[in-house]
């Protein structure tokens, strides 16, 4: 992690602040519907297409303060927060009032018996009280702007807690206030150093003891501005703080400690804004397993989602998920504080072979790119290394050139290769004198180039003064205890860069109004039904998703007569609203290439659907598509993010190998393609074995086209099934063999 701050730093900081200027703030967010005349901040579906930022600097910088169930009797629990409260509001320069149905004075303070007799309007009331509710419209009519809520015993502890903080929602809605909590803790009035320098962390976090090593950070010189414990977000949720820190000029990186997400829209709005205005979010986010998502529910009451689809969201917007507290720590640090990179090239530089071999092995496999150094880089690092060690990448120095004056010659050669965006030494031991010069050395080169320079020091005792003192005096060196920490924070850092540097927010293009289409699409839906095959491919015509050549029939000579339209050979299914599994039944038959095995046909398949009382709407006689790559396509609804889009391989593939990406519309074809990339199968879609590239616009453009329909018919779809999606050879396009659909 970084150490304090000071030089190169500081200089980049002040600049960036100059250049924000004074960052202009929105009225407090408003739960209440978009008023007439709006539609432009809404997608087709009604959903907001901008983050509200609350102005939440009253909230942190308060004039004045009401402590609501003060103290000041020794033993009691209020007394100790009423105390800590005291010497927060003194450091912010706020004024605190002392409100209780029964004191006259709490630590000397006047008191008085409620808010509305206090002597002027105040920006912040904290609840020291069982139950908040009660307070609320006595806020409201003292015309409080923010309160906190420490109370427990709401949604965290079941239905019961979960109707009663349903109950003090709806009364801070109707207030006008905005709250944080309940089951919050003191975080946000925690002591923040003012005596640091540079970029900071802004911490986010529903737990509130998950969030002290962050908070440590500080005792390494790293600046926190802001702590947030959202505790059950009844009001102010993650999404809000990630939205008001995201315009703050002197945050550097914003990291979060999630265990459920209130809404998922409003997070994705809030991660976006994040992302146009170039701040990482790194975010812990647990749920990933049954038994976290379990946890997380009993201690915060929020739906964790499914946790494929959180990871995607994610990823789509930007937000860079760890899954320690340590990772969360060092890699806001990082990204708060270094410049943006030069070049994506890492150079592992080391004393020792076998170190520089472990670290690159373990780079490489994360993704990192280690270019190797062209011939004249190395002739000119034999220079200085003996010929017979490796300087293509890592660079192996051998241990003896660190110890005099050819290691700062070394390390500067590296910095100067326009391929080297990053650095990185892992030291694995303390080996005086030689690691206090190579530290020494690497801070010095830091301090003189504008690339990223990063130090592994990996002794478990972290006394030694090379790592106290020299490493982390650095504001310039990035230092790490750990192999992974390392590589996960350089990935992250350099991801970001790439990720908001071609950043378009999807919003931007989020269809307003409905299409065409949509219009076709109303009349074939049939609500809290599931649709025949034959209504669902009808569905995706209207989307313009090509379908084979088919007819639906409802006798066997109609059906030798659709075959001889369609063409043989044909393939004869059963279609019926209730049928969903057509093969399990026998409800198919492909590849029949005669009137004959067609009157056969029809007859076993109706005869199959009277034995099994399956209602069809008859037998469609289809065109027969052989040759292409099986994907599926889908739409499904996710109780956080609503309607998602699903793509993986198709056929029984899909079930056996659960290869899939999801999506949360809006997303534009970058987003599609990147799907695509993510498959473990991707290389079926390439050609294997002889077989020809496969037509991967035609399955983009699928794709879109499904997103349009998820997000024009979110309200309506529960789900949408096309598998198999055939993807034909390059430039013959896709083509939906089979579809279900079921209405809501």
């Amino acid at each position: 992690m970084l150490g304090s701050t000071h030089g190169t730093f500081t200089t980049d900081f002040r600049a960036r602040v100059e250049a924000c200027g004074e960052t202009p703030r929105q009225a407090v967010h408003s739960t209440a519907p978009a008023p007439a005349g709006a539609a432009a901040d809404l997608d087709v579906s009604g959903r907001p297409l901008h983050a509200d930022v609350p102005d939440l600097d009253r909230f942190f910088r308060p004039a004045s303060v009401a402590v609501v169930g003060a103290s000041d009797a020794e033993g009691r629990p209020n007394t100790g927060i009423t105390r800590q409260l005291l010497a927060w509001a003194e450091r912010v320069g706020a004024r605190l009032h002392p409100v209780h149905p029964t004191r006259t004075t709490v630590f000397g303070l006047p008191c008085v018996a409620s808010v509305v007799d206090l002597p002027e309007q105040v920006d912040l009331a904290v609840l020291l009280v069982a139950d908040p509710l009660p307070v609320i419209e006595e806020l409201a009519e003292a015309k409080v702007k923010f309160a906190v809520a420490f109370a427990s015993g709401f949604a965290e502890t079941g239905d019961a807690g979960a109707e009663a903080q349903e109950r003090l929602a709806a009364a801070v809605q109707r207030s006008g206030l905005r709250l944080l909590g309940p089951n919050t803790n003191l975080n946000a009035f925690e002591r923040f150093r003012d005596d640091l320098d540079g970029p900071a962390i802004a911490l986010i976090t529903q737990s509130g003891h998950q969030g002290r090593p962050v908070h440590t950070l500080q005792e390494l010189g790293i600046r926190l501005s802001h702590w947030a414990p959202t505790g059950n977000e009844a009001d102010l949720e993650t999404a809000d703080f990630i939205s008001y820190f995201a315009e703050r000029p002197e945050v550097g990186a914003i990291a979060c400690y999630v265990e459920g997400l209130k809404d998922g829209r409003s997070f994705l709005l809030a991660a976006d804004r994040a992302a146009r205005n170039g701040v990482p979010v790194v975010a812990v986010k647990v749920g990933r397993t049954e038994t976290g998502a379990r946890m997380a529910a009993s201690h915060t009451g929020k739906l964790t989602g499914a946790d494929t689809v959180v990871d995607a969201a994610m990823r789509q917007f930007g937000v860079i998920r760890v899954d320690g507290l340590d990772e969360l720590q060092d890699t806001a640090a990082l990204l708060a504080r270094a410049r943006p990179p030069r070049a994506d090239g890492v150079v592992v530089y080391s004393i020792s072979g076998g170190t520089g071999a472990h670290f690159s092995d373990l780079a490489t496999r994360a993704g990192l790119s280690l270019p190797t150094l062209p011939q004249a880089k190395q002739d000119e690092l034999h220079q200085w290394i003996p010929e017979y060690l490796n300087v293509a990448n890592p660079v192996d120095n051998g241990g003896h050139p660190v110890g005099d004056w050819r290691g700062r010659k070394i390390i500067d050669a590296i910095l100067a290769d326009p391929s080297v965006g990053v650095l990185i030494c892992p030291i694995t031991g303390p080996f005086p004198p030689m690691s206090d010069k190579l530290a020494q050395d690497l801070v010095d080169a830091a301090e003189e180039t504008d690339k990223l320079v990063c130090v592994v020091w990996g002794s478990p005792v972290g006394t030694e003064d090379a790592y106290r003192t020299t490493l982390l005096g650095s504001s310039r060196v990035a230092t790490f205890r750990t192999f992974g920490n390392c590589i996960t924070a350089v990935k992250a850092h350099l991801d970001h860069h790439r990720f908001t540097a071609g950043y378009r927010s999807p919003f931007e293009d989020a269809p307003r109004t409905p299409s065409p289409s949509y219009r076709k699409a109303q009349g074939l839906m049939r609500p809290g039904q599931q649709l025949s095959e034959h209504a669902a491919k009808q569905l995706l015509r209207a989307y313009g998703i090509r379908v084979p050549r088919e007819q639906l029939v409802t006798s066997a000579a109609a059906a030798v007569r659709a075959a001889g339209l369609v063409g043989y050979p044909v393939v004869m299914k059963a279609s019926g609203p209730q049928l969903a599994h057509k093969t399990e039944l026998g409800l198919v038959k492909v590849g029949l290439t005669s009137a004959s095995q067609i009157r056969d046909a029809y007859r076993e398949l109706t005869d199959i659907a009277r034995y099994e009382g399956v209602p069809l709407d008859g037998i469609l006689v289809c065109q027969m598509v052989e040759r292409g790559v099986e994907m599926v396509v889908g739409v499904t609804q996710d109780p956080l993010f609503g309607p998602t889009v699903t793509v993986g391989l198709g056929g029984v593939l899909v079930e056996v190998l659960q290869d899939a990406a999801v999506r949360v519309p809006p997303f534009g074809e970058q987003q599609a393609r990147a799907m695509l990339r993510e498959l473990r199968g991707h290389a079926l879609l390439e050609g294997v074995r002889g077989a020809p590239p496969a037509d991967v616009d035609a399955l983009v453009e699928v794709v879109l086209r499904v997103q349009r329909m998820a997000l024009e018919l979110g309200g309506e779809l529960s789900e949408l099934d096309i598998n198999p999606l055939m993807v034909l050879p390059r430039g013959q396009g896709a083509v939906a063999l089979d579809a279900l659909a079921i209405c809501r």
